[in-house]
Formats: structure tokens, sequence, C-alpha cells
């Protein structure tokens, strides 16, 4: 397991959700605009209905990425999330335990791509970010920070 951090957020990572009409080409549009403008996608999930779709990024320059949507028509909402530093797969089960010891409510976890160190993370949305950031230090884990996956 990774080495304990700080239980209390400094600079927690940004997730965006991207709201997106759902059609050919605009996942694409997205990447694109924050590839051609040097902001790295480090984590990225999409959620699919009928008629939208809701892009949900983490990325290493959440400012830059900000301004990007804005000015390019993109509507988003910004929130904090949990990041959480995991070795390997096998992972996955003793930061479960530790968020449900602590009786934390899981909304939905996804996994980085990449990351500065090469190391895994999973973003998690959780009911009181607070008392799960604790929980999985007290386990071990490192709870990242945004600093942490900016490059």
């Amino acid at each position: 397991m990774a080495a304990q951090t700080s239980t209390t957020p400094h600079d927690p990572v940004k997730q965006f959700s991207v709201f997106a009409e759902n059609r050919v080409g605009r996942l694409y549009d997205l990447t694109s605009l924050l590839k051609g403008n040097n902001v790295h996608i480090m984590a990225i999930t999409v959620l699919d209905t009928t008629d939208s779709s809701i892009i949900r990024v983490v990325v290493d320059d959440p400012g830059k990425a900000r301004e990007l949507m804005v000015s390019n028509d993109f509507p988003y909402g910004e929130c904090s999330i949990l990041a959480v530093e995991v070795g390997d797969e096998s992972e996955l089960s003793t930061v479960l335990a530790a968020l449900l010891e602590a009786e934390i409510n899981i909304h939905y976890v996804y996994s980085f791509i990449k990351r500065p160190r090469e190391r895994s993370a999973l973003a998690i949305s959780a009911e009181d970010p607070d008392i799960a950031s604790q929980a999985l230090a007290n386990r071990g884990f490192k709870v990242l920070q945004q600093g942490d996956i900016s490059r």
C-alpha cells in the first residue's frame, strides 16, 4: 500500500462533469480541444442516456480546462472527488472495505488512465469525502491532491 498522507484536503482533485448532446463526435470534440491546448485527461468516464451524455474528466490543469470549456460552449459542473492511489487491482477490495467500515456510501468509481510516476489511482465520488479520506488514510492509502496529478 502507498504511504499515508494528511486527511485534510488542501487542494482536492477536481472533476468536471461535461454535459454533451448524444451525437457522433462530441466526445472527440472535447478530448481534442483539451489535447490541442496541452490539457491532459488523467481519468475519464462517460454516462450515456438517450439524448445526452455526461462526460466526467479529471485533468492535470483544471484552470485551463475551465477556460476552454467556457469559451467553446461545453456546459459543465465541477466538484471535488477523492482520488486514491492503489498499487494494483488487488487493493480495490481493501479500499472498498475501508469505506464500508466507515459506513460511507459510494456514488461511483472510475480509474485513472495515467498518472505521473506511473502509479494507478481510483476516482471516487463518496457521500462524505472528509470521512472517506480519513478512513482510506487510516488504512495506509495515499489520498491524492490536485498537485499530485498535475504534470
